[in-house]
């Protein structure tokens, strides 16, 4: 399972993460969500040992990720896309990031197939469609079967049927008993995905729980992810819209 507890990030005066606490448990997809800037990627780069927290710890089955043997036996992660030189092809790219961590090569095969990317082994990366640079960057993070996946943003980008494909995948890994975190600023991409939810607002946790306790009160998941982050955001509220709905009249 994957624990944070009492995380706190600053950068100089700035703060970045404020106490946030949350778990991720195993057969369960987890959402972690909130508007761009929240503090989701600086969680998640804690978590995976590329940056250090001020206070706090993010740990992997009772352990930071620093100190893992062969680390992508336990933890497969997915941040910014796949990673991957766009000239190397995706065969090559996964063959490399294996024998990091002492993976059989036969491996490779396995996670083309499972991502439907096996016709595509040969081809370039830099010739992919963004929704195949995803679903490398999946394949990548299941190279060592791991029990715990870690993923940023999966769905960005993608049309309809990636999205669709996607959600499936994910439901088929949490189903098979692993721990799923995935992260989004959509909540209406998670609502028909995630079993839990995590909430953060300017790096602060602000609601977590199952869909029916997130919404609380609220008709939809959406309109209760709204009200929870819509005093965080940079856009303007609704009723900052000058001269909408009067004609241009000034106030």
């Amino acid at each position: 399972m994957i624990e944070v507890s009492h995380l706190v990030k600053r950068h100089g005066s700035r703060t970045v993460l404020e106490d946030v606490s949350f778990s991720a448990v195993a057969g369960r997809i987890t959402g972690f969500l909130g508007p761009n800037g929240a503090g989701k990627s600086s969680t998640l780069r804690i978590l995976l040992g590329l940056d250090r927290a001020t206070s706090g710890t993010a740990l992997v089955d009772g352990r930071p990720y620093r100190s893992l043997n062969r680390p992508l036996l336990r933890v497969g992660a997915m941040l910014d896309g796949p990673g991957a030189n766009k000239g190397r092809t995706a065969r090559a790219h996964l063959r490399w990031v294996a024998q990091s961590n002492a993976i059989p090569v036969a491996r490779v095969d396995d996670v083309l197939a499972m991502t439907g990317l096996q016709e595509a082994g040969r081809k370039r990366i830099g010739a992919f469609s963004l929704g195949m640079g995803q679903r490398l960057g999946i394949a990548t993070a299941l190279l060592g079967d791991p029990d715990v996946l870690v993923l940023d943003e999966p769905t960005n980008g993608l049309d309809p049927d990636g999205i669709r494909w996607m959600r499936r995948f994910l439901r088929s890994l949490a189903d098979a008993g692993k721990t799923v975190l995935v992260s989004s600023h959509l909540m209406s991409e998670m609502e028909d995905t995630a079993d839990e939810y995590v909430v953060i607002a300017k790096g602060r946790i602000v609601a977590s729980g199952t869909g029916a306790e997130v919404k609380g009160v609220h008709t939809s998941l959406e309109d209760a992810f709204f009200a929870l982050t819509d005093a965080h955001t940079e856009y303007p509220a609704e009723s900052d819209y000058p001269g909408i709905g009067d004609g241009g009249r000034q106030r």
